[in-house]
């Protein structure tokens, strides 16, 4: 069952408090020659201390406000999985970017019910924009202002914008996945990389129509079909089947349907 329309404001309005509360933790991080760590061992897979401290203050806000519901975090884990509410969150959802001052890092904040996600939101506080997706649509907000966000609609792949966040084999991508994602590339307009999680936002802006990406966990997916679907696209795994259904974590996001068929048909024969 959704949740009501009481329910759903409030909890909009709650994960905007979580989002503008990990803004203080982060934006005095950034570009601040903060000391990066290594959590990884042999790999390098980078943490700061914008990470951790932003998603520390997200979990008080969410023990005191919410003391029944879930939490899965990348930096601290999961605390009540069982719970049928639960917040997912990636404080920092693009730390190598973080990390040489690129922005187009992003806090991601979702609420799940029943292991479904309901609701989205993904902040990029440098710049200033965020986005929230839910069961009444997706909107955009920057500056004071918010408009609702629409898809480019595109429907051909060779008119297609796409993007992944590191299309090498030696990165997110097995060789064969990244030979798959390649014949895309090929097929496509342009290719643009290293956005992350900002450019799921930019397709719900109609900015981006394809992104694909593989090796994601669920701190960085599930706030991002509220707000794909919330703006007419269409997001699944490489299957097309809802995300969270196999382990890879891989994940189409297109403008339009006939978009997303175009991208299966290459994408699921690996």
């Amino acid at each position: 069952m959704p949740p009501s329309d009481l329910d759903l404001s409030s909890h909009v309005a709650f994960a905007a408090r979580l989002a503008d509360a990990a803004r203080a933790e982060t934006l005095a991080r950034f570009r601040a020659g903060t000391e990066v760590h290594n959590k990884a061992g042999i790999w390098f897979d980078p943490v700061t201390e914008a990470d951790r401290e932003a998603e520390r203050v997200m979990r008080r806000m969410i023990a005191a406000i919410y003391p029944d519901h879930g939490i899965i975090g990348e930096e601290f884990g999961v605390h009540r999985a069982e719970a049928e509410w639960r917040w997912v969150m990636d404080p920092v959802d693009g730390t190598r970017a973080f990390v040489c001052g690129v922005a187009s890092w992003a806090t991601l904040i979702a609420l799940e019910k029943g292991g479904a996600p309901v609701l989205g939101l993904i902040d990029q506080p440098y710049t200033d924009e965020r986005w929230i997706g839910h069961s009444g649509g997706a909107e955009f907000h920057r500056g004071g202002r918010r408009r609702p966000c629409r898809t480019s609609g595109v429907k051909d792949l060779k008119a297609a914008r796409i993007t992944t966040t590191d299309p090498r084999r030696t990165a997110y991508f097995t060789a064969d996945e990244a030979e798959a994602f390649s014949v895309l590339c090929e097929a496509s307009r342009l290719a643009r990389f290293s956005l992350d999680a900002y450019g799921y936002g930019l397709l719900a802006l109609g900015e981006i129509d394809l992104v694909v990406e593989a090796s994601l966990k669920r701190h960085d997916f599930s706030a991002l079909a509220p707000i794909v679907e919330g703006a007419g696209g269409v997001i699944t795994d490489w299957r097309g089947e809802p995300l969270g259904s196999q382990d890879r974590g891989r994940v189409i996001a297109a403008a339009s349907a006939e978009l997303h068929a175009a991208a299966l048909e290459t994408l699921s024969r690996v």
